[in-house]
């Protein structure tokens, strides 16, 4: 039996009353929709039909989306468990995501996995979640996922510069993609936000608002990201004719609670400060918090600018000035361009996507008045 006549046999059928394209006929109403309804309703071969289902490159774009439209409006459901046995993909993708507690509760891991699930699925891709625990690790499940043909590939989110797992991808074949962020030691494909550009953005914006003390919010130095919007920090202050100080960064940890302890340590060194650029919202979040506690009027004493755009900071008050990174696009575009890798696609993945400013009330003038925040 082959392949097209078990993917014929799907239990899907067309729902009553159905109605067919203007220019093309409908599948017989009420009865299984099989591969040669589709073939016949998208103007091509079931032979087609059967090598779009497997993502095989010799078909173009055009009829590929044909077909994916066909099958869509009728409601066809391909037999993916004789594709498997029969077929060298098992159209399932990996999504590792780091150890953390609550990771899979976290509003940025929510955005980018939201992105690569509902791209995926629309590339008929399922999605598997694993956490990258040390004994996963150790255990080189990572790299079993592939090798026992769990899955066709591997997207990888919250890496950082410690993570040298990621090696193991390149050394095995195993197509993997790292999600918002780069590395230049494992030659990996990767898809990430303009951060250089988005702190650019944000300081440009402060500055023009006449703030010179400006303080950051930052973590973990070990991500390759955050890297370049702390220089990007350093190198406006310094364009500006600003001396830096060295208490004006301080790790937040990406926390609420760290941006609140960081905001009261930067104020306890530098009173001066007129303005805090944080460098995620959860941060922006918790120092705003903080300010509030200590008597600090935002903005009108002191302007906080975020850095993700996640849902809240638009419902926060005052609302976030923050920078907007397209975290759902992300995802969407690492799953499809992984998809291509498994698929044969030869030149490297570096797609960078672009991010804005976004101005709300957390930010405005810098003052004249010198600050003067009851640190009790």
């Amino acid at each position: 039996m082959s392949v097209d006549d078990l993917t014929a046999r799907t239990p899907a059928r067309l729902p009553e009353g159905f109605p067919a394209g203007a220019d093309e006929p409908a599948a017989p109403r009420g009865k299984p929709v099989s591969l040669r309804d589709v073939a016949r309703l998208a103007k091509v071969s079931v032979a087609t039909v059967s090598m779009v289902l497997n993502d095989n490159p010799r078909i173009s774009r055009a009829t590929h989306l044909r077909v994916q439209r066909v099958m869509e409006r009728i409601g066809y459901q391909p037999n993916r468990l004789a594709q498997s046995l029969s077929g060298k993909y098992t159209r399932v993708l990996a999504v590792l995501l780091p150890a953390l507690r609550h990771a899979f509760a976290d509003a940025y891991f929510g955005e980018v996995i939201s992105g690569i699930c509902d791209r995926a699925g629309k590339l008929g891709h399922k999605i598997m979640l694993e956490q990258a625990k040390p004994e996963f690790i150790k255990e080189r499940q990572h790299v079993q996922l592939f090798e026992r043909r769990f899955v066709d590939g591997v997207l990888c989110l919250g890496t950082n510069d410690r993570h040298a797992y990621l090696a193991d991808f390149r050394q095995s074949g195993c197509p993997a993609m790292v999600v918002d962020n780069h590395f230049t030691q494992w030659g990996l494909d990767h898809v990430t936000c303009d951060y250089r550009s988005g702190a650019e953005q944000a300081m440009n914006y402060l500055l023009q608002l006449g703030h010179r003390h400006i303080a950051m919010v930052s973590a973990a130095q070990e991500i390759a990201t955050a890297r370049e919007v702390r220089r990007v920090y350093l190198e406006k202050l310094r364009d500006a004719g600003v001396e830096h100080r060295a208490a004006w960064i301080q790790d937040g940890k990406f926390t609420e609670e760290g941006g609140a302890a960081a905001v009261r340590a930067i104020l306890a060194a530098d009173p001066d400060v007129t303005a805090v650029f944080c460098t995620n919202d959860k941060m922006a979040v918790g120092a705003m918090h903080m300010l509030h506690q200590m008597g600090v009027r935002v903005p009108a004493e002191m302007s906080v600018v975020g850095f993700d755009d996640l849902r809240h900071a638009a419902f926060v008050n005052p609302s976030l000035t923050t920078i907007h990174l397209p975290l759902y696009q992300v995802g969407a575009t690492a799953a499809e361009r992984l998809i291509e890798r498994i698929h044969g696609r030869q030149e490297p993945v570096a797609d960078v996507l672009p991010t804005h400013l976004v101005v709300r009330e957390s930010t405005a003038m810098v003052r004249t008045a010198a600050l003067s925040p009851t640190l009790s």
